[in-house]
């Protein structure tokens, strides 16, 4: 397993480098591209050499990707995302971060849910409602990492940049919980004789376990690097024993370490910004958190495009996902519609804006890391083929248009 992992790490770094040199774009639509062409030439050694495309095949399946996902990538992205984030500027906008994030990703789900199991049953294409709904949960979370770079660059106003990023944040944390939630019920029943109550208690416990366990890791943190001023190499060691522990922890006691780490990132990031005196432990804590950040990233999107390879291809497969494009991106838009409704005037998006949320709802590695963290059935290769070209379209279609659609609706000029 070392072998294959240093592979990876080797490969991603060599992807990000070929990006920065050749195509520069931004880091995670890049190295997204680079990974479909890499899994592509993959792939084509199966018409030169179907002894060689089996072999390579085989060392992909013995990864864990499940394993890796979350016990592992997970907690640091997160807690790396949450970290950066100016929190006096998420409470200004924590009306719609949180309706967004919750109630948005509840209905997302719903609507995802309900379309696409209608749309494929009119192409003959049979998945259970249970497992439509899951897809749904997948499906929904949203990515801030890749759209970030070009809103600025469109000269998006600040009040959108941070509704996306907290909403992404939160939304992952609570898009896991119930996908995790819908997907206990799917496998232990096939969702038959399931009550409401087991799933609003679940998604309770998940939740808001998560937050609260968030709060008593943040607080412990910040009480500690108040007394480490001279030592910022022992704050850095601090927070990844928070970020480790903290979220073995949360498994622990089946709460949802994804909300956790979201919330301690929150907490040490605001004593970063505010309260810190010391400007070394400031600059050693955002450049390392920066750096694992981004190699993270890397190697997740290598692990996307790796793990595809051995998938099998079905005509219908890219159908039910050519599908999924236009029915995730409604169910997002209708999503943000209604949410508007439980929002004060003055937080509320006009129609321009909520087409940019819209568009700027970017699904990333989360929603693919998920799709294959499914369990082995007849539904497993269908969904994560449909989570993919979600995935692959969001990302380069999406991704590489956003700054256009801010300033057209907007007015905005772009910034060099």
């Amino acid at each position: 397993m070392f072998t294959i992992f240093t592979g990876i790490v080797a490969l991603s770094s060599l992807l990000s480098f070929l990006n920065k040199k050749l195509l520069r774009l931004p880091d995670t639509i890049g190295v997204m591209v680079l990974a479909i062409i890499a899994s592509g030439l993959i792939g084509s050694l199966s018409f030169i050499d179907q002894e060689a495309f089996i072999s390579v095949c085989s060392v992909i399946d013995q990864i864990d990707f499940r394993t890796i996902l979350f016990d592992f990538l997970l907690s640091f992205l997160l807690f790396a995302g949450s970290i950066h984030v100016q929190i006096h500027s998420l409470l200004e906008e924590k009306g719609p971060v949180l309706i967004y994030a919750s109630l948005g990703v509840l209905i997302s789900t719903f609507l995802i849910g309900t379309i696409f199991f209608y749309g494929i049953a009119a192409l003959g294409i049979h998945i259970d409602y249970i497992f439509c709904l899951v897809f749904g949960a997948l499906i929904s979370p949203t990515d801030p990492i890749a759209v970030l770079a070009l809103l600025k660059k469109a000269g998006a106003p600040p009040d959108m940049e941070i509704k996306i990023v907290g909403e992404s944040l939160f939304n992952d944390g609570v898009g896991i919980v119930v996908f995790i939630s819908l997907l206990s019920i799917a496998t232990m029943s096939g969702g038959h004789g399931v009550e409401a109550s087991h799933i609003v208690l679940e998604f309770a416990q998940e939740a808001l376990g998560g937050v609260a366990m968030g709060f008593a890791l943040g607080f412990l943190g910040r009480l500690f690097l108040k007394n480490i001023y001279e030592a910022p190499v022992v704050a850095v060691h601090i927070s990844l024993a928070l970020v480790m522990g903290g979220y073995w922890l949360s498994s622990m006691l089946h709460v949802s370490g994804a909300l956790a780490m979201v919330v301690t990132g929150l907490i040490i990031g605001d004593f970063l910004h505010k309260s810190c005196e010391s400007e070394p432990i400031k600059e050693n804590m955002n450049v390392f958190w920066k750096v694992l950040d981004e190699i993270l990233n890397a190697i997740l999107f290598v692990l996307i495009g790796l793990e595809i390879v051995s998938l099998d291809f079905k005509t219908n497969y890219l159908v039910v996902g050519l599908l999924a494009i236009p029915i995730v991106l409604l169910s997002r838009y209708t999503s943000i519609l209604i949410a508007n409704v439980f929002l004060k005037k003055s937080h509320r998006s006009g129609r321009n804006k909520i087409t940019i949320l819209t568009w700027a709802g970017l699904r990333g590695g989360i929603s693919i890391a998920l799709a294959l963290t499914l369990p082995e059935g007849e539904f497993r290769e269908i969904l994560i083929f449909a989570t993919y070209v979600v995935v692959v379209f969001s990302i380069l279609v999406q991704g590489l248009t956003i700054d256009k659609v801010v300033v057209k609706l907007l007015g905005t000029e772009k910034n060099k």
